[in-house]
């Protein structure tokens, strides 16, 4: 799931509190959403901040991505590698 923020901020950083206690709240909204169909053994929760960082839309906006034991041979190194043959670098 992508949790998006309604107004212009530029990434996490730029959140107010509000905004901030919010995104915690809706982080748990959308691990309730997907377990009502979905059995995840775990998830990776992702925010990249800068270009340094990777970020690539300026635009904040959060991934919340459920993972499944088994989904990836090594999933160590995290959100890296949720794609097969992606991340390692």
């Amino acid at each position: 799931m992508l949790i998006i923020s309604n107004s212009s901020k530029k990434d996490y950083f730029e959140l107010n509190k509000l905004e901030a206690e919010e995104l915690n709240n809706m982080i748990h909204k959308c691990k309730e959403i997907i377990e009502k169909e979905h059995k995840p053994d775990g998830y990776n929760i992702g925010m990249n901040c800068g270009e340094a960082a990777g970020q690539t839309v300026f635009q904040f906006h959060c991934h919340v991505i459920p993972r499944y034991s088994g989904d990836m041979k090594n999933p160590k190194g995290g959100v890296r590698h949720c794609i097969e043959g992606i991340g390692y670098y």
